[in-house]
């Protein structure tokens, strides 16, 4: 009886003990997911900051070309006139007027407009400190010139409806009576930043001391006195940068002045009487004043130059021939110059090729996760043909504009042996192909695309697109596989404004047991 109740203890003890390692597995794998919420919950709130900030840089970069558009097209806002300040322009346009000066004549509306504007360059335009300065100092003048504006259209409204206005719009404008204002002006206005600082400190230095009489004006001077520091601090920026600018413009000018110089030809000095009877003749000529004696005596004689031999050897050239050479030198040098003009305009795309691009990029969206540029490396080169139009039509490939999509394949040999940290090799899963025919001579008939086998690679194939003059046909390697002709799965095949679009992705096949 006793070994059997020992053995029953003995069971009891271990059934304890299996129970008490369940409970700390089951504690530790609770802890365990738990740690692993907390991750994926860090990852995605950085993922998503990483994302936020992002889009505040892509709106920023927005921001930026449409400001330039509107500078180009001659509407262009407050805005943009201060981004102009900071930023300088490349053309000649440049502007005098100091930067806190587009401030004036902008209605309550506009200033909070700009004011939400100024907020946005301050908080992304970050690149140097002169930029944090520039914005901070705007952000000053801009509260203030709003404060202002809010103040007097209130007075305003009050005033044409017949209202008292309100008792806090008749206090004295920012605790300065208006008999001591233009003094606060002459003491404030045309001092340097560094001047207004020096001023602020000894201002506060007495208040602190208590030997001001008068707080409340001083508090109102300190006042007007920040805004002055921040008018001050843009009238400095913007001295900087115009200066600045002037110089860029004048370093063309130097580099020209050197190659002038550096092209000038120098004469082969030669050990001859004549040479050094003339440069005895030019030292006579020297910067020194010359004596009222001599010059009476230079009066009494002859203004007739002294005359000197030339070289004996130098060849003579016939009037006419110099002539005849040098019109040939000018003809040389135009058409050198038109032969530039020519290749530069061969090799700037033309304005109807960029509305294609615009047209192509529209039609495709934005690009995505695993999207890229396709077309330049696998286009393929195909046979020289003799069309029936090439006495009549210039042949020449057509433009393109293409893009290829890639992505990962989730099937169940890449489930278990990747995941999302460790993801399998990308895949190609689809084509979009624009394909310009702005010149087409017969505009009814669309252009059409053929799939040949290559046969260099089983595993590719060849698209080849062909239209009629004056354009050749063009083809492209891609990889062979079954199309999805589903236009909810992404097929498009349109040909419009010139334009023909080839969109499709290839099918997925799901293997079940």
């Amino acid at each position: 009886m006793k070994a059997e109740k020992k053995k029953q203890r003995e069971r009891m003890a271990e059934i304890e003990k299996v129970k008490k390692r369940r409970e700390e597995r089951a504690l530790e794998k609770a802890r365990h997911e738990e740690e692993m919420a907390l991750l994926a919950r860090e990852r995605a709130r950085a993922e998503f900051q990483d994302w936020e900030k992002k889009e505040e840089e892509f709106h920023f970069d927005q921001s930026k070309v449409r400001s330039e558009i509107r500078l180009r097209e001659g509407r262009a806002r407050p805005i943009d006139v201060l981004t102009k300040h900071l930023n300088g322009s490349d053309d000649l346009d440049i502007e005098i007027n100091e930067p806190y000066m587009v401030f004036k004549g902008l209605t309550v509306n506009e200033m909070s407009e700009l004011r939400d504007d100024i907020k946005m360059h301050l908080d992304l335009d970050r690149a140097t400190p002169t930029h944090v300065e520039y914005w901070e100092a705007l952000l000053l003048v801009c509260d203030w010139e709003l404060a202002e504006a809010q103040r007097k259209d209130a007075l305003d409204r009050a005033r044409v409806r017949g209202e008292e206005p309100p008792a806090e719009l008749l206090a004295e404008e920012r605790g300065l009576h208006s008999s001591v204002e233009p003094d606060v002006k002459r003491l404030l206005q045309g001092k340097t930043l560094a001047e207004l600082e020096a001023l602020r400190v000894h201002i506060e230095s007495e208040m602190r001391t208590g030997t001001a009489k008068v707080v409340e004006y001083w508090e109102a001077i300190l006042k007007h006195l920040h805004i002055y520091k921040a008018k001050a601090c843009l009238k400095e920026i913007h001295a900087k940068l115009l200066r600045k600018h002037l110089q860029s413009l004048e370093r063309p000018l130097e580099d020209e002045d050197k190659l002038e110089n550096a092209h000038v030809m120098i004469p082969e000095e030669e050990d001859t009487e004549d040479d050094i009877k003339v440069q005895s003749a030019d030292e006579s000529f020297s910067p020194e004043p010359i004596r009222e004696d001599q010059e009476a005596d230079d009066e009494a004689g002859s203004f007739s130059p002294q005359l000197l031999h030339g070289d004996e050897n130098a060849e003579a050239i016939d009037p006419e021939e110099d002539r005849a050479m040098l019109e040939r030198n000018r003809k040389a040098v135009l058409e050198e110059q038109q032969r530039r003009v020519q290749e530069a305009m061969a090799s700037k795309p033309t304005p109807s090729e960029d509305h294609f691009e615009m047209k192509a990029l529209k039609a495709m969206g934005d690009m995505e996760d695993g999207d890229s540029v396709f077309g330049s490396g696998a286009e393929v080169n195909l046979d020289s043909q003799v069309y029936w139009w090439h006495d009549k039509y210039r042949p020449r490939k057509p433009k393109y504009f293409n893009r290829v999509h890639t992505g990962y394949e989730w099937n169940k040999y890449n489930q278990t042996h990747y995941d999302h940290d460790n993801p399998p090799p990308k895949i190609v899963q689809g084509y979009k192909f624009n394909i310009f025919y702005p010149d087409l001579v017969d505009k009814t008939k669309a252009p059409t695309y053929t799939i040949e086998k290559d046969g260099s690679n089983g595993e590719t194939c060849i698209i080849r697109f062909h239209a009629g003059p004056p354009y050749e046909d063009i083809a492209f390697r891609i990889v062979n596989k079954e199309w999805e002709y589903s236009h909810k799965k992404g097929f498009k095949c349109a040909f419009e404004r010139g334009i023909l679009h080839v969109y499709f992705n290839f099918k997925r096949h799901r293997y079940r047991r």
